[in-house]
Order: structure tokens, then sequence, then C-alpha cells
């Protein structure tokens, strides 16, 4: 399967990478921890919203190249619960920079077939925020190109709880019986019930942790680790994290005559 790229929009390497790239074994579903922001300012003596500023760099690009190679669901892990423990300031202009990327980026959205999704504690964010992300939501629904989510006041601990407690209820009210209860019927209770569980998570950075997110749905999950910070992260990362995936054999718990393949950044960037 061949794809073809407004070439003026990439480097000569990252030509070379999507070239290596098998199109016809995408992930279908892609998660990002979008980590270093903070660090990315400290090192240029900024302030900490210029990192968040600057990230929204890399979620325009990551999203838009991810939609055009043909990744069917992006998910981005946006601010944690543990992220409401930090100053008010810094809280309250994360949320402006959210509200602002999501009125600009509506018609994007719309004109490239993106159905926007929030999951998480949604209640808990001001109500001009989650009354916007109720407008996206509904106005691009009807989108089927890619699904783009964000994980906004998420805690992977806490959507498990909110799904037992889902579960409870419905077997109190006989819509269920707990003879009936089983994984696939428990997912169906947890913020991403209409989505594939993660064929890959990537995480920037450099930390070598999942921080509470996806813990159900990652149990098979292809996990990524790059020191990049996000920030920095583009298509040419995007691309490393993608060859790295494919170089791996993905046996969900079963026997293979075949031996994994995994790749490090240095290994893969010695075979360009």
């Amino acid at each position: 399967m061949r794809l073809k790229l407004d070439q003026k929009k990439m480097t000569e390497e990252e030509a070379e990478l999507l070239a290596k790239i098998d199109l016809s074994k995408l992930p279908k579903h892609v998660a990002i921890i979008m980590d270093g922001n903070g660090r990315w300012a400290s090192k240029r003596h900024l302030p900490r919203i210029s990192g968040h500023q600057r990230g929204i760099r890399s979620v325009r690009e990551i999203i838009t190249f991810a939609r055009e190679i043909g990744v069917k669901h992006l998910t981005l892990y946006a601010f944690s619960n543990e992220n409401w423990s930090r100053p008010i300031k810094e809280v309250s202009r994360l949320m402006i920079l959210l509200e602002n990327y999501l009125i600009r980026e509506l018609d994007t959205m719309m004109s490239n077939g993106i159905r926007f999704r929030a999951i998480g504690q949604i209640d808990r964010l001001q109500s001009s925020v989650s009354k916007l992300i109720q407008s996206v939501e509904e106005k691009t629904k009807q989108n089927d190109k890619m699904t783009l989510v964000l994980a906004l006041s998420y805690g992977g601990r806490t959507e498990i709880v909110d799904a037992v407690k889902k579960v409870a209820e419905a077997i109190q009210k006989e819509q269920i019986s707990l003879k009936d209860l089983d994984e696939t019927l428990f997912s169906t209770y947890l913020y991403t019930d209409d989505l594939p569980d993660p064929d890959l998570m990537i995480r920037t950075s450099g930390e070598i942790r999942i921080s509470n997110f996806f813990l159900w749905q990652v149990a098979y999950t292809e996990l990524y680790f790059t020191k990049t910070l996000w920030p920095d992260f583009r298509k040419r990362d995007f691309l490393l994290a993608l060859l790295d995936y494919q170089g791996r054999e993905r046996r969900f718990g079963l026997v293979s005559g075949k031996s994994s393949v995994s790749y490090s950044e240095k290994q893969i960037e010695g075979l360009i």
C-alpha cells in the first residue's frame, strides 16, 4: 500500500522513513502520553506555559499526519487527575489553551473527517470548557475518517472504579446479572467503550512508566518510549515509533515459532 503525501511538507529523512512503513499494517489505535512540556520550557528558561503552547504545534502535526497516513484512532493524554494539583494559574492557562485549540481546530476536524471525543471526568472541568467539548463532539460525531480522543481530567484507576460503580448499579437494577460479567462486558462500562484497545502507546520525554493511563486497555499494547520532549516530537519521531511497532511480533500470549524483533531508536536510525 502506497500513500501520496505532499513531499514539500516532509523532510528527506521523513520520506525515507515513510517508505519503510507498511501502511497496511498500521496500528488501528495509537495512544500518546505527551510528556516534557515543562522540561522543554525550563531548558530554555521560559515559563511552563510556553512549553504547553509549543506542545500544541506537535499536537497539530501529529493529528494531521496520523489522519493522512490512515491511523483510525488517536488518543492524547492531555490532562490527568493528578494535574489538578498543579498551581491554579497553570491549570487556568491550560484550560484556556484547550478552549482556544478546540475553537480553532473545529473547521479542520470537519474538513478532514475527524471525530472528536473527550474521556475522563469531564464534569470536573469548568462549565465553559465542558460545554465546548460537548458542542465539538456533537458537531463532529458523523465524521468517520479518524477518531481523535483527548483524555482530560483522566485517571486509569478512577476509570476502573467508575466502571465498577456502573456495573454494580446495572446489577442492582437487574439490567445485567453477575454471571454475565466478563472482560468483554466490563469493557463496555469504561470511558473507551466504543474504542479498540491501543495497539501502540508512545511516551515522550524519556520517562519509562504509563502514569495511570489506560490501565485496563494496555494489557497487550506495545509500549514505545522516546527521550524526545513532546514540544520537539514531530513526524520523524512518530514514524520511528511506527517502524519500531512494525518490527515486533504481537502474540497476545500465544506461542509462535518466530522470534520477536524490537529495535531501539538508535538501531532504527542506523537502518536509515
